[in-house]
């Protein structure tokens, strides 16, 4: 789908032979008049290291307003990308920033146990909704503002940032096609250790939980991003380090596995106080697929072991590029593009929605020491619209 007043690429001959890889020409940008304007709400280290950066070199939106809990600091920050002092609003201020016509969207980009409460004013005043994840501290509270949005005529996209990275949509197309027979078991793993100073992710009322929510939904969504189904059956286990201050609240290590209706089993865990390591391994019948590092910021590289098809005593591991694109861009891109064309978002509210399920679920089975029956669900993508054949 075209998006309105954006230009074709200019024509231009290629530099490189046929022989070399050849990079496809992207659309130019919109003007910045007609560009979708975003206000930031929460100006922590995400905005400020991630978002903001990389909101300077979107195509289809721009910054236009930010919102925090300390004004001074956001007439700081706002004038350092160009944004009017007046078009910097405190966390109470959603009257205000209704008026501003120069917003039409918002990416809330604050603690877990916000995002309710700043979900539904957003959608109450009218403004599009991108919203970090995970959605929200429940699903009781996911639905409600799945629901907000809905009745405000507003659209709701959760971040979900790495089923817009090239890499993970190749590792989708892989399992999708067939190319390597079918997927027989995924393995996933996300772990960094936490600082030992006061932070708002060891509270369980801003937080929600501990490495499941943060770093583990990583490794969930990945599984029901790349297979396009959703689980039947999990199975988890959680611990803390007895005495560890940073765990008082919330969990330190989760470990579990997923059963999928076409046989897939996964196996996944997370952990806050072990060496930073992000990656995921997907089994086939005829290849091996890794992604290592799977969920960084940048720097995701995709190999495949596979046997030769000239000599089977020949084991072949290649590395497949792709060219990288700022994750932060291209999904407040999508956004864009989806408020400018009425498109629904490719990870909607719904998808937030059937992760904090999902979670549920995980708790109350490390919990109860059992498995856990999930409602089934047929259809592939039942929550959102992969758009694979998407650049």
């Amino acid at each position: 789908m075209s998006v309105p007043n954006q230009d074709h690429p200019e024509a231009r001959p290629p530099f490189v032979a046929a022989s070399e890889r050849r990079a496809s020409p992207e659309d130019p940008p919109l003007a910045p008049g007609q560009r979708v304007g975003f206000a930031v709400i929460g100006l922590g280290r995400l905005s400020l290291d991630s978002i903001l950066p990389a909101l300077a070199s979107c195509k289809l939106c721009k910054l236009a307003a930010v919102m925090t809990g300390d004004k001074e600091k956001g007439r700081r920050i706002a004038a350092q990308y160009g944004v009017l002092a007046d078009a910097v609003y405190a966390y109470d201020e959603w009257d205000k920033l209704a008026h501003n016509a120069d917003v039409q969207a918002v990416y809330i980009v604050t603690p877990n146990g916000m995002h309710h409460e700043q979900v539904i004013q957003a959608a109450r005043i009218g403004k599009h909704v991108l919203c970090e994840k995970p959605l929200s501290n429940t699903s009781a509270e996911a639905l409600e503002m799945v629901e907000a949005c809905a009745d405000a005529g507003v659209k709701l996209m959760v971040a979900y940032r790495l089923q817009y990275e090239p890499h993970n949509r190749d590792v989708a197309k892989m399992v999708r096609s067939g190319e390597f027979g079918k997927l027989k078991i995924i393995e996933a793993h996300n772990g960094q250790v936490q600082d030992d100073a006061s932070q708002w992710r060891h509270e369980a009322k801003l937080a929600g939980g501990g490495s499941l929510p943060d770093i583990g939904l990583y490794c969930l969504n990945f599984a029901r991003f790349v297979t396009g189904e959703e689980p039947v059956e999990v199975m988890a286990w959680v611990w803390s380090t007895p005495g560890d201050v940073r765990f008082t609240e919330i969990e330190e290590n989760v470990a579990w596995q997923m059963r999928f209706p076409s046989g897939v089993v996964g196996r996944f865990s997370a952990a806050y106080d072990a060496h930073e390591s992000r990656h995921a391994r997907l089994h086939f019948q005829t290849a091996t697929v890794k992604l290592d590092p799977a969920f960084s910021y940048k720097g995701i590289r995709l190999y495949v072991n596979h046997r030769s098809a000239a000599r089977e005593d020949v084991e072949v591991s290649e590395e497949r590029v792709s060219e990288e694109k700022n994750q932060f861009g291209a999904e407040m891109d999508h956004m864009a593009e989806c408020v400018l064309t009425g498109r629904t978002p490719g990870t909607p509210g719904e998808e937030g929605l059937q992760d904090q399920r999902i979670m549920e679920a995980i708790y109350r089975s490390a919990a109860e020491n059992r498995p856990i029956m999930l409602e089934p669900i047929s259809g592939p993508d039942a929550f959102r619209d992969a758009r694979l054949s998407d650049k």
